[in-house]
């Protein structure tokens, strides 16, 4: 994930952050390296994992195993983050999420809202827009078959989300 606005991960697995920010930063980072194990250790329990317009996934072992089928080979999961606020114990993300499938690259506007306790995340709620997703679908496409339109990662923080 080139650039500076990418989450960070953490480099000693042994200390786990416990400021909301950091928690949300370290559980993006790690499902954009493939690192599901360390993914799973910053959800709480009892998660609740909402993609508005889809089924709430409720509990930490089936929000991974929703999200596992990412490190197979041939997929891939981008991050790059445009903003993050945190007010208390609610972190909030304005990011481009990108999902590469083989020659296939989506990559489309998301917002979340993260309720972080005790280091652990307890609510992940992400939004995005229908025709967003739609237009990203038929790029990543047409890109897969004529790699000048394929979309291209964002070069700054300052790029508005998804539209690259």
């Amino acid at each position: 994930m080139p650039g500076s606005f990418t989450p960070r991960l953490l480099h000693d697995a042994a200390l786990r952050p416990t400021d909301p920010v950091a928690v949300v930063e370290a559980f993006l980072a790690a499902l954009a390296v493939g690192d599901f194990d360390a993914a799973r250790d910053l959800l709480d329990e009892r998660v609740t994992y909402v993609n508005v317009g889809l089924p709430t996934i409720r509990g930490r072992r089936r929000t991974i195993d929703v999200l596992r089928p990412l490190g197979r080979p041939g997929l891939r999961f981008e991050v790059y983050l445009h903003g993050v606020a945190a007010n208390g114990s609610t972190v909030l993300t304005d990011r481009t999420d990108v999902l590469v499938f083989g020659p296939v690259r989506l990559q489309f506007w998301v917002t979340g809202r993260f309720e972080v306790r005790d280091g652990r995340i307890t609510l992940w709620r992400d939004s995005f827009d229908y025709l967003d997703l739609l237009r990203s679908f038929v790029r990543g496409v047409a890109g897969a078959l004529i790699p000048p339109l394929r979309p291209r990662a964002p070069g700054s923080p300052d790029v508005q989300p998804g539209r690259h």
